[in-house]
């Protein structure tokens, strides 16, 4: 039984756990009995707190429920490391940002997201690893709620080539980062990309970066 998942809106975070968060007073609980996420979202979206749970006897099947009855858009993108241990990130809409996009109709997963990364930041992908892990948005997209689920996969990358934001796509710059650099994107970025950093231990205690 998958003990947690996180739905994002916006700056904030639902916890979706079996059991309830150690650093509770962190949190705001929601119904899980009469869970409506286009309903949830705009309440989360008007409260002050940014952390919030959803106390449920299987997260994974609770989150497979929320997943059906929402409209779903699939995206991809990828978290690259190149020779000298460096992440890459875009700067975009004010925050810093992994690279990623839609998939389009018919397009492999994986294929979508080395294509999304090599557009948005103008180099050639090396290697395509191991998948890090899904993650799941929620925003408002031609007036309805809908549901980003995002595939990241691990990337490499070798060579010096300039790199070259998409700015048609609103990027405007993209940079290698240190692992001991991180942190600067942290303080500027989105919840779900702390996630995917937490998942490839490039930061830790997610919790508390996100309550700061």
């Amino acid at each position: 039984m998958a003990q947690k998942y996180r739905i994002y809106i916006n700056e904030k975070v639902i916890l979706l756990t079996v059991k309830t968060p150690k650093n509770e007073t962190l949190y705001q609980k929601v119904d899980g009995e009469h869970f409506d996420l286009k309903i949830v979202y705009h309440w989360v979206d008007k409260q002050p707190g940014k952390l919030f749970y959803v106390l449920c006897d299987d997260a994974k099947a609770f989150l497979k429920k929320v997943i059906k009855n929402s409209a779903v858009i699939e995206a991809a993108g990828g978290l690259v490391t190149n020779q000298d241990g460096e992440h890459l990130f875009i700067y975009r809409n004010d925050k810093w940002d992994l690279p990623k996009g839609k998939i389009e109709k018919k397009e492999k997963t994986k294929v979508a997201a080395v294509r999304e990364v090599e557009e948005e930041c103008g180099i050639k992908v090396n290697t395509l690893e191991e998948k890090i892990c899904k993650t799941y948005h929620t925003y408002i997209y031609k007036g309805e709620v809908v549901l980003k689920k995002t595939h990241w996969f691990k990337m490499g990358y070798k060579g010096k080539a300039k790199l070259v934001p998409q700015l048609e796509e609103g990027i405007t710059d993209v940079r290698w980062f240190k692992k001991e650099d991180v942190a600067t994107i942290v303080k500027n970025t989105f919840p779900s990309i702390i996630d995917v950093l937490e998942k490839e231990e490039l930061i830790t205690n997610m919790a508390k970066l996100l309550s700061e």
